[in-house]
């Protein structure tokens, strides 16, 4: 992809190679790149003056109001105050009269004192400090080579910025997240030393060097901000922080506010010792010689280094993430995560999501819910699902939300503390981990099957045994050969794999280990889902799920073979319906739909709940195709609906007789289609009067009522 130029707006000059403390977090002495090691200790006079230079004529290029300099190492109070005050001048001299200059340094705080205070105060230089919290926290890394601990010292140099004369140079504290510290004592004891902002920052990692993930937790980065999140949020938010800033802004469609996060262009070069131009330090953690950019000041213009393939990766916004970022939910606020973060040495390189997505998707996800930010915002196809133009765009998107949601649960039934006393459980769980990490779309798999949300709803009432996790796992980890084996519950006499079938056991209510090869056993033992293929159309008919029992109408037993024939011949008749009358909605069920489950008797026409969502329909068998069509588009219209509002806030949820209204509305909106009868035309429309004039309704749901009214 080509275009124009754009202007790089921060420059991170590192003014000194070496460090005063052994950091063991460090990414630039403990990671992959170690060119540190072969670079000049303290940069030289004529690296400073190239550099001002060069900057110089970029801003005046590009006409740049301002660009920021962030003073680094290193340590770069290690460069001492002549070189420092050197290189203050020299900046301050080539910008003046080109643009304002934001000078800072980004200090560990070990050595700063009021001589280096008086110079940056001389020269408006702000000072931000690493601190990762309380002294245990930062005694975990932020060592001396000896082992001695740099708590005090940073908290002596603390107290000087806290001082009246220096307070107005304090930029803020910078902390990097260890899951294995207290997220309270390590927030508290940050938020009483005043910073004007917090900045957290996630551990540098890639898939190939996995950050740290104690047993059992999913996303603990996300639960360890969240628990720092709802502190913050009870004390009234005393300073800015962040990370936390940044998401709120992008909910509501403001910009990102840090690196990590967000669609904006990355515009920050670095300049080494030696003055050789490198990509974000970041890189570092990725490979030996990650950053590179072949180039350096004495040479080359910074246009230069912004035309660098590394440097124009990362311009295009969604355009440069891979594939599954694109098409996430929250993209927008999260970006993809730190572009170093997304690298993997299997040939796909950055193309790839961050090692903590889960983790990032996690945190968006909880803040918008705390905050509502979202709640008012449209999904991508919100307009198209209301009228029912949508293309199958809004359908995948309600697909990834359901997913994460069901995800929460899961999560929540873990926490759930006593509720355990299944032996499957817990290797079930820890199995579920891996799959993440193993290949994500596994996990994706369990989360988004039909039956999964109902057995954990019903598992959270006390109705339902824990150990079909175990189940649940198998039916995904096994086709994958992701595990040798797996100890599943049997149930009524039958071990069940979710989507994939039934194995008949010898012991009625017990367990059994199942491996990679079970669903090619016998026929006499095993029992496979069956599927109906037709136009357009491919789903299961799931008449095995122990939880499928969840549409209001009893659920069929295993069809005879003479019933699935039967089967095989009305629903594409009933589908050859849907897709002349209602071509939309036809692509919409099948971009969602994924399961039939047979039921004993016909549906109430009247239900306004969902059963299992839009991606399992229940099905009663009528001798005509249309009352089956019927019965498959108002299934979905509802299941729909139901995911839309985990996402959207449509009406006061203590209105029940809206929720009831719009439900049934919505439904016929499509319904109505496929029997026309004036009476029936009739009815949809004074519902819908009713609806639009409701008091309870959100902007945004007289938005979706509206949509609604367009397709009457």
């Amino acid at each position: 992809m080509t275009g124009p130029t754009l202007p790089l707006r921060q420059l991170v000059l590192k003014v000194h190679s070496r460090c005063d403390l052994a950091c063991r977090h460090c990414y630039i002495y403990e990671h992959a790149d170690q060119s540190w090691s072969s670079r000049p200790r303290v940069i030289s006079e004529e690296t400073i003056s190239w550099t001002a230079l060069r900057l110089s004529e970029h801003a005046k290029d590009h006409g740049l109001a301002s660009v920021q300099v962030i003073l680094h190492g290193g340590e770069p109070l290690l460069a001492g105050p002549a070189r420092l005050r050197l290189i203050c001048e020299e900046l301050r001299t080539a910008l003046r009269g080109v643009c304002e200059l934001d000078l800072r340094i980004h200090t560990n705080g070990v050595q700063l004192n009021e001589r280096h205070l008086d110079l940056f105060a001389a020269h408006d230089v702000r000072v931000g400090i690493s601190l990762d919290g309380d002294r245990a926290a930062n005694d975990r890394h932020r060592l001396f080579t000896d082992g001695r601990s740099s708590y005090d010292k940073v908290l002596r140099a603390l107290g000087l910025l806290d001082q009246d004369r220096y307070r107005h140079l304090f930029a803020g504290i910078l902390c990097t997240v260890d899951v294995r510290n207290d997220p309270i004592a390590a927030y508290d004891a940050l938020a009483a030393l005043r910073p004007p902002r917090i900045d957290f920052l996630l551990p540098h990692a890639t898939w190939d060097t996995p950050p740290l993930r104690p047993d059992g937790a999913l996303t603990p980065y996300a639960d360890w901000l969240l628990a720092i999140y709802d502190r913050w949020d009870s004390q009234g938010r005393p300073m800015p922080v962040r990370l936390f800033d940044s998401v709120i802004s992008t909910l509501g469609g403001g910009p990102a506010l840090t690196e990590a996060m967000g669609l904006e262009s990355a515009d920050v070069v670095v300049v080494e010792t030696d003055g050789t131009y490198e990509q974000a330090d970041s890189l570092k953690t990725a490979y030996d010689g990650a950053p590179v950019t072949g180039k350096d000041v004495f040479r080359h213009t910074l246009d230069e280094v912004a035309r660098h393939p590394g440097m124009t990766a990362r311009q295009h916004g969604l355009d440069d993430l891979c594939t599954q970022c694109r098409t996430c939910p929250v993209v927008r606020s999260c970006g993809g995560g730190l572009f170093a973060h997304r690298y993997r040495d299997d040939g796909s390189g950055f193309d790839n999501p961050s090692v903590f997505c889960a983790d990032l998707a996690e945190l968006i996800h909880s803040i918008d819910a705390r905050t509502g930010v979202g709640a008012n915002r449209p999904i991508k196809g919100f307009d198209e699902l209301a009228d029912g133009t949508d293309d199958g765009t809004g359908v995948r998107e309600l697909i990834r939300s359901r997913e994460r949601v069901t995800l929460d649960l899961l999560k929540a039934l873990h926490s759930e503390p006593g509720r355990f006393e299944s032996e499957l459980w817990a290797p079930a769980w820890q199995l579920a981990l891996k799959l993440g990490e193993y290949d994500e779309s596994l996990l994706a798999s369990l989360l988004t099957h039909p039956y999964t949300r109902p057995w954990i709803l019903r598992c959270l009432d006390g109705d339902a045994p824990p150990g079909h996790l175990a189940s649940l796992v198998a039916a995904v980890a096994l086709p994958a050969r992701a595990a040798d084996g797996i100890e599943v519950p049997v149930r009524d006499g039958f071990a069940h794999l979710p989507g994939l079938g039934r194995l008949r056991a010898e012991l009625p209510d017990s367990t059994v280990r199942l491996d990679p090869d079970v669903v090619a056993g016998s026929p006499s033992v095993w029992e496979p889902v069956r599927w109906l293929r037709t136009e357009g159309l491919e789903v299961a008919v799931d008449d095995m799920d122990p939880y499928r029992d969840c549409f209001g109408t009893p659920v069929r037993a295993r069809l005879t073979d003479e019933d699935m024939q039967l089967w095989r011949h009305v629903v594409p008749q009933a589908w050859t319906l849907i897709g002349k009358t209602l071509p939309a909605v036809a692509a919409g069920m099948a971009a969602g739909v994924s399961v039939l489950t047979p039921l004993a008797a016909p549906p109430d026409p009247e239900r306004t709940t969902a059963g299992a969502g839009f991606t399992a329909l229940g099905v009663h068998l009528h001798p005509d195709p249309a009352d089956v069509a019927v019965d498959l588009v108002r299934g979905f219209r509802l299941g729909l609906l139901d995911a839309l509002l985990d996402e959207c806030e449509l009406y006061d949820e203590a209105d029940t007789d809206v929720a009831a209204l719009l439900a049934d509305t919505y439904a016929r909106a499509a319904t109505d289609a496929l029997r026309p009868a004036p009476e029936a035309a009739h009815r949809t429309r004074a519902q819908w009067e009713r609806l639009a004039s409701a008091a309870s309704l959100t902007a945004l749901g007289r938005r979706f009522v509206d949509g609604i009214g367009r397709s009457l």
